[in-house]
C-alpha cells in the first residue's frame, strides 16, 4: 500500500485540500479493488461529454446499480442465485459481483445509463454554471451631463 503525506501541502496552501483528498481516495481504491475486473472503457464523445462502457457480461440490468454519492460514481453488481444446477467443464465468463468507483469532478453530472449487448453504457456531461463561464462587461460611455454631475459632487465634498 502507497502512503503519501499531504501535511505540506495543507501548511503551504488554502483551498486544494479536495486535491489531497482526491488521491487519498485514489491510492485506497487501487489498493481496494482489482483494476481488471470488470474491464471498461472511459471515452470523451464531445467537448464536454463523456462515457462509460463496462463489460457486464451475464447481468440483467436488474442486477446492476449505477448512484452517485458525494462526487463519486459507484456501479456494482449482485448475481441472483442461479436455481438451476449446472455442470461446467468450463468457466470463462466470471458474473462475480463487483462495486467499481469514478470520482466525477465539480459540474459531471450522469446523464443516463444503458444496458445493450452485455454491456452497461454510462453518459456523463460537465455543466459549468452561468457564474463560472466568462462573460463580456459592456463598458459605458460617460455622458456630458453625467460628467457635469459627477464633478459637481467631486466639488462639494
Amino acid at each position: 500500500m502507497r502512503s503519501l503525506d499531504f501535511t505540506p501541502l495543507y501548511r503551504a496552501t488554502v483551498g486544494f485540500d479536495r486535491i489531497a483528498d482526491l488521491m487519498d481516495r485514489v491510492l485506497a481504491t487501487e489498493v481496494a479493488q482489482p483494476a481488471t475486473y470488470p474491464p471498461y472503457n472511459i471515452e470523451k464523445t464531445a467537448e464536454n461529454a463523456y462515457r462509460i462502457s463496462i463489460a457486464v457480461a451475464g447481468f440483467t440490468a436488474e442486477e446492476l446499480t449505477v448512484e452517485v454519492r458525494e462526487g463519486t460514481l459507484f456501479v456494482s453488481a449482485r448475481k441472483a442465485p442461479d436455481t438451476v444446477e449446472r455442470t461446467y467443464l468450463h468457466r470463462g465468463i466470471a458474473t462475480r459481483a463487483f462495486e467499481r468507483r469514478f470520482a466525477l469532478a465539480d459540474h459531471v453530472k450522469v446523464t443516463g445509463a444503458a444496458h445493450e449487448h452485455g454491456m452497461l453504457h454510462i453518459d456523463l456531461v460537465r455543466e459549468t454554471p452561468e457564474a463560472l463561464k466568462p462573460r463580456r462587461i459592456e463598458i459605458a460611455r460617460a455622458e456630458a451631463g453625467t460628467q457635469a454631475v459627477l464633478e459637481g459632487t467631486a466639488v462639494q465634498s
